[in-house]
């Protein structure tokens, strides 16, 4: 495995609420992105209290030998996060309301678990196709469930960015987890909404597709969200399942 994590302001905003990183360990790598919302820069605090707190369990962990064992690790993580971030906010005014959006890959040899909660979003591209494989928690998505409204006419929805769910802004989450075997070639894309408000499905799949480096691929992507106007701050993590699998991963 090979893998790179970057994030942007962008170019309207003034500091970034999102953060995430790609942690190695014995057992594969954890690639997380995180995009913090409400109050005074309290979004900085959720997202990046989210980010630290999963480097160091995931540090901490010796053993994930099945599917069921990494699901339920990554359902724990992330009530975890939840109470703490809750509890943070109860205890310092200037945090109240703050929350953030989550998305983890957990990636080893054999499999990738995905776990999710809020609109950051997770694809796969392998010689299957390029899918995204979570569902957003936001009004526009529940709407295009419904039958309401249709995928072209959410992606330019005036409420797009409202969500249903997110970590710490509630007692109560429901959290999204799927899992899916290992392929040659394959990979790993996480982003924050700042990349998918600006990239669509296609102009993804093409840019992981074309030959460079991860870390370039990457790069080109914060880029062309930029590029477009960059509203948003703007995170990716990318994973690689490189055909040499026993190859050194590194972090660029």
């Amino acid at each position: 495995m090979e893998f790179t994590f970057r994030t942007d302001v962008g170019k309207i905003r003034a500091h970034n609420e999102d953060s995430g990183g790609v942690f190695k360990n014995d057992i594969g790598v954890l690639a997380v992105v995180a995009d913090g919302m409400g109050g005074h820069r309290a979004g900085d605090v959720a997202s990046a209290m989210t980010t630290t707190y999963l480097q160091d369990v995931w540090g901490e962990v010796e053993e994930m030998a099945t599917v069921v064992d990494a699901e339920k690790w990554l359902i724990e993580q992330f009530e975890q996060i939840n109470e703490h971030l809750y509890a943070h906010a109860e205890k310092h005014s200037e945090c109240r309301g703050m929350g953030t959006t989550l998305v983890v890959a957990l990636c080893t040899e054999e499999f990738i678990s995905i776990a999710h909660i809020g609109d950051s979003r997770a694809y796969i591209y392998n010689e299957f196709g390029f899918q995204l494989k979570t569902s957003d928690h936001s009004l526009v998505q529940e709407l295009v469930r419904n039958g309401q409204i249709s995928e072209e006419e959410a992606e330019h929805h005036p409420r797009r960015n409202v969500l249903l769910q997110a970590l710490g802004t509630e007692r109560e989450i429901k959290i999204d987890v799927t899992t899916l075997q290992v392929e040659e070639e394959q990979h790993v894309l996480l982003c924050s909404d700042g990349l998918t408000n600006k990239v669509n499905h296609d102009e993804l799949k093409a840019h992981l597709e074309g030959a460079g480096e991860l870390s370039i691929k990457a790069e080109k992507l914060v880029h062309l969200a930029n590029e477009r106007g960059g509203e948003d701050n703007i995170t990716v993590a990318l994973v690689h399942y490189k055909e040499e699998s026993n190859e050194r991963s590194n972090a660029q």
